[in-house]
């Protein structure tokens, strides 16, 4: 019901940063909140970050909080997130998703749109 495209991804050297992008099209139905996800290799894929329309609500994970920021611009439908100080830790396949509740959850199956996912690298 909702098309979902991040950019952004690619290698970086530890303590860099990089912004990722998400962009929505084809919505059907109100967007409650979006999230950021990432899955390493043997992993099972994890809460990042994520927003609520209005921006008054957000949540990071406890490996991130600090270092990442995440943001929207609804105007342009877009969401963004904001990494720096980049650790080899953060190397994974991050991935955008919308939510299907109108409350904040920090699990997968509450998502319910994921984009294809963009590489984030991170050299030591």
């Amino acid at each position: 019901q909702v098309h979902l495209v991040e950019s952004g991804g690619g290698l970086v050297q530890a303590g860099g940063s990089l912004r990722l992008s998400c962009a929505a099209s084809g919505r059907t139905f109100s967007i409650y909140f979006t999230g950021w996800f990432r899955q390493a290799p043997g992993k099972e894929r994890e809460i990042v970050a994520a927003i609520n329309w209005s921006a008054d609500s957000t949540y990071y994970g406890d490996s991130v909080k600090g270092r990442f920021t995440i943001s929207r611009d609804n105007a342009k439908n877009t969401v963004h997130l904001q990494m720096n100080s980049l650790k080899p830790e953060d190397t994974a396949v991050y991935y955008c998703a919308e939510s299907r509740t109108n409350y904040l959850s920090t699990t997968p199956r509450s998502y319910a749109d994921w984009g294809q996912g963009t590489q984030v690298t991170v050299s030591s």
